[in-house]
């Protein structure tokens, strides 16, 4: 059966392969923009650990927020 498949999948109609060849490049783009995106997330978060601002801010003595 599997097979089959395979030779549906990859039959001779030329719309099918385009559109398969299409679906892998844009697989492709999104694993390239996740790998991208992941990175700048790693960064910001090593960012928000180091930055200096946030370990000067007293939390015992802070004020209530205004709603």
């Amino acid at each position: 059966m599997a097979k089959a498949l395979l030779g549906y999948v990859s039959g001779s109609d030329p719309r099918v392969l385009a559109e398969m060849r299409r679906l892998q490049q844009r697989v492709q783009d999104l694993e390239t923009q996740l790998v991208r995106v992941q990175a700048q997330n790693d960064a910001l978060a090593a960012a928000a650990r180091d930055d200096s601002m946030l370990k000067s801010i007293d939390v015992s003595n802070a004020e209530p927020a205004l709603t």
